[in-house]
């Protein structure tokens, strides 16, 4: 007896396993059963597991029968014509959707010609077995699997053409690249999914080399002139808003240009840029703590005898102004009303990115790297035939991570450049490595993909050939413009009079225990006085109890509260975070005394 689970729960036995299964698999393609039942016969537990419920992943494979597929030439011939949908397929048990745990079951085949009386089914092209971003990738079958991963998150990021209306839209953080290009080695899902509507690379020429140690430990090297030229050029779009919001008692938000009386009032340098109506011009360079939309709020408190007396209401300051370490110039300005009929104002900041060392650029093949040197144009190295690398990438980044892909791409890239044409680098079923080769060959190039390269300090050859060719790089939305973050004085947290926490807050960088052992380690530990003093205060404490004291600063004395006036109270130095642990000792029943040395 076989148990049967149908989603997780226990429904009964059956004697004849085999012939219950091939029942439900007949009734399924069929039709009378659902499509989206799938079951799996677990033989080491001597269950059979049956599920319908959401959340599967499910892909369409071909049915064989006794080593022949289902799908026929005359079944091609009629999709082809229209005479036949992909829901017709479905309906005459030609194509199935699996699901993971009944591919366990299953035995696919890659190709037809593969095809056994053992096999169960056929892919219908092995691309189908990947994802739209993973299909995207040129030669991803010659991958490692994490780097394919990998390569799958970093297209995800890249900058492009996200939608063609754009300049209507309001949305978060968005960039823009000004040049996207179509990449010369394509897959077949390029066309399949009109990536070149809304592409989000560039096609570069790349250098396999080392250069003056600035592209180690996966660091790219860029030429300047490139990014003169337009490279990796991009916009960050960023949106703010402001409503006028209605309270209770008839009082409401004011869009305008706060009065001078109004409570958190900043200064007239704020506000310069405000027009009459509070809202900020178009086209204006705003700077951080700028003023973009001037708002004033009825107070937040108010008690029952000023709530109907309006000229005793100070109203509060609320404007929308540049966070820290935010710039740009106001791009589009919107007046409209939200859905409950309050005004709404919106404002698109604009912010025009350059490349910079920091930023982070990738191949499709998961090699991602930040910017370590820009290099002027003329001291970049040059092949034979006159032609500078736009980047030059280490070479020690492929040999542990087997991206054969990657080096593929580039002889695919020179073959496309040097005869018009693209290469089809679809996964599983690309032009094969041999033809392209031999097709470099005949264009004059070593089938390799090696060149002799010259230092364009010394115009020495390298003693070295240099793997260099034309490949598809992505620019990614990590850039340090958005990251870089400093502090020497700032806001504090109130409970424990540290610094804030985060970018936006102008907050501290955390030095901790491991940062703190690596100063010890340089001899430098005297440092440490300095860097773990950001709550340093000073706290009066009794001699005799050991307990902290109480400072009156109105009749200036100290006083313990335990031994009164009779007691000598000196002041040391301690970090507040430990006088707040005190108190809570204190708050506990636990008597926390401190035993006082004398420095000297």
């Amino acid at each position: 007896m076989v148990e049967v689970f149908l989603n997780g729960n226990y429904v009964g036995d059956v004697e004849h396993k085999d012939d219950f299964l091939k029942q439900i698999r007949t009734e399924r393609r069929k039709g009378v059963l659902s499509s989206q039942v799938n079951l799996r016969y677990d033989d080491a537990l001597q269950q059979i597991f049956i599920e319908s419920r959401r959340g599967r992943l499910r892909r369409p494979l071909i049915i064989v029968r006794d080593g022949i597929p289902m799908l026929t030439e005359k079944h091609i011939k009629q999709l082809q014509k229209n005479e036949m949908a992909w829901n017709d397929l479905i309906e005459q048990g030609i194509i199935e959707f699996l699901d993971a745990s009944e591919e366990e079951n299953a035995l696919i085949a890659f190709q037809e010609s593969e095809l056994s009386p053992e096999h169960t089914h056929l892919e219908i092209s092995p691309l189908a077995m990947l994802g739209l971003s993973a299909s995207l990738m040129p030669y991803i079958n010659y991958c490692h699997a994490p780097r394919a991963i990998i390569s799958v998150k970093n297209l995800r990021q890249s900058m492009g053409l996200y939608a063609s209306n754009y300049h209507t839209r309001m949305d978060m953080d968005i960039n823009l690249l000004h040049y996207p290009q179509k990449p010369l080695v394509q897959s077949v899902t390029h066309d399949l999914s009109q990536y070149d509507q809304h592409a989000s690379g560039q096609n570069i020429v790349v250098a396999v080399m080392s250069y003056r140690g600035y592209n180690m430990e996966d660091a790219v090297i860029l030429n300047k002139g490139s990014i003169e030229r337009g490279f990796g050029r991009s916009t960050f779009f960023h949106p703010l808003a402001a409503e006028e919001l209605r309270y209770s008692g008839g009082l409401m938000d004011s869009i305008s240009i706060p009065d001078k009386e109004v409570k958190g009032y900043k200064s007239e340098k704020d506000y310069r840029l405000l027009e009459g109506d509070g809202i900020i011009h178009p086209e204006a360079k705003v700077r951080e703590e700028d003023v973009l939309i001037g708002k004033s709020s009825p107070p937040r408190f108010l008690s029952s005898a000023e709530e109907y007396s309006l000229a005793g209401n100070t109203r509060r300051e609320s404007s929308v102004a540049l966070k820290h370490g935010e710039e740009g110039i106001v791009d589009f300005v919107l007046v409209t009303e939200n859905e409950e009929g309050n005004k709404l104002v919106q404002v698109r900041l604009r912010d025009p990115r350059i490349p910079e060392i920091g930023d982070k650029f990738t191949s499709r093949h998961g090699q991602k790297g930040v910017v370590g040197m820009i290099v002027p144009s003329a001291d970049m190295p040059f092949t034979a035939s006159g032609i500078t690398p736009d980047l030059i990438f280490s070479p020690h980044s492929l040999p542990s991570r087997m991206t054969f892909s990657h080096m593929i791409e580039l002889i695919g890239g020179k073959v496309g450049a040097m005869n018009g044409r693209y290469i089809d680098g679809t996964p599983f079923e690309a032009e094969p490595e041999e033809a392209v080769r031999k097709e470099l060959l005949e264009a004059g190039f070593r089938e390799n993909g090696v060149e002799t390269v010259y230092n364009g300090l010394t115009g020495e050859q390298f003693t070295a050939k240099i793997y260099v060719g034309p490949m598809y790089y992505l620019r990614l939305k990590h850039m340090v413009a958005n990251k870089i973050q400093s502090r020497a004085r700032g806001p504090i947290q109130l409970l424990t009079r540290q610094p804030t926490e985060g970018r936006a807050k102008e907050g501290g960088l955390r030095f901790g225990e491991m940062e703190k052992d690596t100063l010890v380690a340089h001899g430098a530990s005297l440092l440490l006085k300095e860097r773990f003093d950001s709550d340093k205060t000073l706290v009066p404490v009794c001699e005799q109890c050991g307990i902290i004291a109480i400072h009156d600063p109105y009749k200036n004395k100290r006083y313990c509260p335990i031994c009164g006036d009779n007691t000598e109270v000196n002041e040391i130095e301690i970090s507040y975070a430990f006088k707040l642990i005190l108190d809570e000792f204190k708050s506990l029943g636990i008597y926390p005394k401190l035993t006082l040395k004398t420095k000297y």
